[in-house]
């Protein structure tokens, strides 16, 4: 892990969001919070000298809560991570990392049973899943998540260390979002988290 991470913002910190970070915490597009914003349903302003829009937390959480929208990611400010994985050291060592990080909130199951329970229960924004399960093969935890369109916006990231081309492609095509290969760099996994979840630094208008 690098030590500290240059630009990370503790979101329950954060006082004022993009469109694009307000767009994610509400679950709806960007579009949608732009559309918001331009016609005043929600408050804001304008970066000055350039068209870039702004919304205070407190804005945030009223439209929230006016539209009926659950504010507990604006107040926990993290993204809910499902890692599926039965081996307990590299867990461990990814579990560490993301809570190192200090931008996700994680929870673990070491079998495609409990995770299959947990999807459900915990509604995560992306699954870490290891493809060879002891119970079930990752790709039919793939097509069970993609299965139930009120999991649409559930991005998935798969990791093996024995995988050819052709079954990575099985993968995504059964509903995976990525795949990384056994053994890792962590910074490299988060990395591509971000990519899903587009959580990367502020360039989103």
């Amino acid at each position: 892990m690098r030590a500290g991470r240059a630009g990370k913002v503790d979101e329950r910190m954060k006082t004022v969001f993009t469109t694009g970070e307000a767009a994610k915490i509400c679950k709806v597009s960007q579009q949608t919070i732009i559309r918001c914003f331009d016609n005043g349903q929600l408050k804001g302003f304008r970066v000055p000298g350039s068209k870039f829009r702004r919304i205070p937390r407190e804005a945030l959480y009223k439209f929230m809560k006016d539209n009926g929208i659950p504010t507990d990611a604006l107040e926990s400010g993290k993204r809910k991570v499902l890692l599926v994985d039965d081996e307990p050291d590299l867990v461990a060592t990814m579990n560490e990392a993301l809570m190192a990080d200090g931008r996700f909130e994680v929870r673990i199951a070491s079998n495609g049973f409990d995770a299959g329970m947990m999807v459900k229960e915990y509604r995560p924004d992306l699954i870490i899943l290891d493809v060879m399960l002891p119970d079930i093969n990752g790709k039919e935890v793939c097509h069970r998540v993609r299965a139930d369109p009120s999991m649409e916006d559930v991005r998935i990231i798969c990791i093996s260390g024995m995988i050819e081309d052709d079954k990575v492609q099985e993968l995504k095509l059964a509903g995976a979002d990525d795949f990384v290969p056994k053994p890792f760099d962590v910074d490299v996994l988060i990395e591509k988290m971000c990519a899903q979840l587009e959580i990367e630094s502020g360039v989103l208008a």
